[in-house]
């Protein structure tokens, strides 16, 4: 049983976001927006050794941690796997942060609006094209810079596209949801 976080007297919680995802470079980007909104609660697990999140994948690991009911989790994947949305969906009590086909999709809407299909391939390519030291797991200064600064037009063409539909991505809610938070 997951142990409960006291609430004291006339001060406000702020909830613990909880964000699993699949791989390196989420990992970094989460750990970036951690840095830029120096929002200490944001948990990260990284699971890279798979896409098997279970609903009893997360309990098993808030199991020892401090919760509150306020407290939020997050899936962050990439739906390059046809399957993938079906088996996140049904895990409740999570907030998808999804990009189709992959993560670098999410990155190039920093640079340029996308509505043709495109692929994995095409998402790096394209990247490392306008970024040239661009390598998968890392987030390096120039590339910092421009997640920064464009976040504004990059949640506003996410926006515009439908969800979980290629190309498409989600996780500018995560972006709102941390602005939410720090408007508090």
């Amino acid at each position: 049983m997951a142990r409960r976080r006291k609430e004291s007297k006339g001060k406000k919680i702020n909830p613990t976001l909880f964000v699993f995802c699949e791989g390196e470079t989420k990992e970094a980007y989460i750990n970036l927006l951690k840095s830029l909104y120096r929002i200490p609660s944001i948990h990260i697990h990284p699971k890279i050794g798979g896409n098997n999140i279970t609903k009893e994948y997360i309990k098993n690991y808030k199991k020892d941690k401090p919760t509150h009911e306020k407290d939020l989790n997050f899936l962050v994947y990439d739906l390059d796997v046809p399957t993938m949305i079906k088996r996140l969906s049904k895990i409740d009590n999570c907030e998808l942060l999804v990009s189709n086909p992959c993560i670098e999709l999410w990155f190039l809407l920093h640079y340029k609006n996308l509505t043709a299909n495109v692929n994995n391939e095409y998402c790096y390519k394209e990247l490392r094209n306008r970024n040239k030291s661009y390598k998968k797991g890392l987030i390096d200064q120039n590339l910092k810079s421009k997640l920064s600064s464009k976040k504004d037009d990059a949640v506003k063409r996410a926006k515009a596209l439908v969800e979980y539909e290629n190309p498409s991505s989600t996780l500018y809610k995560l972006i709102e949801k941390i602005e939410e938070l720090k408007n508090q």
